[in-house]
């Protein structure tokens, strides 16, 4: 497969439409049909299902969209970290966060390393641990904030001096929302919402006192705000940490006895990393440093 021939193929995914794709790509549309016909008959299988108006992506069309757009994003990295110059920083560094307070200290570190690195750019994902460790894997991301318990047996990592504290997102008007805190027995008859990651699944179980099979829960969510509409319109109480924002009409009630969880900071062991990304992780390791030394 010719990169060319996947950017041709990620147009005509985005557009859904080959003549559109065409004029946007500055082929022709004779040519850019073949290019898609000549990769069907690479790969042994259709990849879009045509209509009079538009075209759609088959199941095995999709997989190549996420596939082809991580080579993509891989090259084009690739090819900006390739054009660093020793003497002044350029390139680009990938990063992924969940939703945490301990993304306010991630922010601080990129503030200061813009500020000696100003050519240097910034792709930022959100996303769960689990999603954020998937991208470090296959090189879209080089460094990620994942929120514990987590499986960081295959990086190297730094410990973030913040722990955060989990409770129930409620409406202001439930019955949880006039408690101080939260305890198990409180949410024995509500209706629950808990982070989708098993580990952290796990680890609210052991809160509860074992399993979280009896409890009623209706959804699984990925990060928090989805979730905290679902809560505004009455559909349940979501277990979550305590976030830095505010929703109209929900208030989060901690736990109790009170559950608090940390964060790190991880990256790939062992990887070769462009002179921008060598720098981002030294510069990160001395503010952790920096941090802990004072907190201590």
């Amino acid at each position: 497969m010719e990169l060319r021939v996947l950017r041709y193929f990620l147009m005509i995914a985005r557009e859904e439409n080959i003549t559109h794709a065409a004029q946007l790509l500055h082929v022709t549309q004779p040519t850019l049909s073949r290019q898609i016909q000549d990769l069907e008959e690479e790969l042994g299988t259709k990849l879009f299902v045509r209509s009079n108006h538009r075209i759609i992506l088959t199941p095995d069309g999709l997989l190549l969209r996420r596939r082809a757009q991580e080579i993509v994003d891989l090259a084009d990295r690739t090819q900006k970290d390739f054009a660093a110059r020793e003497e002044e920083l350029i390139g680009e560094i990938a990063i992924g966060s969940g939703e945490t307070r301990s993304v306010s200290i991630l922010a601080e570190m990129l503030v200061t390393y813009c500020q000696r690195h100003p050519k240097v750019s910034y792709r930022f994902y959100s996303g769960n641990a689990d999603q954020i460790k998937e991208r470090i894997e296959n090189g879209t991301l080089d460094t990620g904030l994942l929120l514990e318990p987590v499986d960081i047996s295959r990086y190297e990592f730094l410990r973030v001096p913040i722990k955060e504290e989990w409770g129930v997102l409620t409406r202001e008007d439930s019955p949880l929302g006039a408690l101080e805190a939260v305890h198990p027995e409180d949410l024995a008859q509500r209706s629950l919402m808990l982070p989708g990651r098993a580990l952290v699944q796990n680890e609210l179980a052991n809160w509860f006192g074992g399993s979280v099979d009896p409890l009623r829960i209706p959804i699984r969510y990925n990060l928090l705000y989805n979730a905290a509409m679902l809560v505004k319109s009455g559909f349940g109480d979501a277990l979550t940490i305590r976030l830095d924002c505010a929703y109209p009409g929900l208030r989060f009630v901690p736990l109790a006895p009170p559950l608090r969880l940390g964060s790190v900071l991880v990256w790939k062991k062992q990887q070769v990393t462009s002179p921008a990304v060598s720098a981002w992780i030294d510069h990160i390791k001395k503010c952790v440093k920096s941090i802990s030394d004072y907190i201590g």
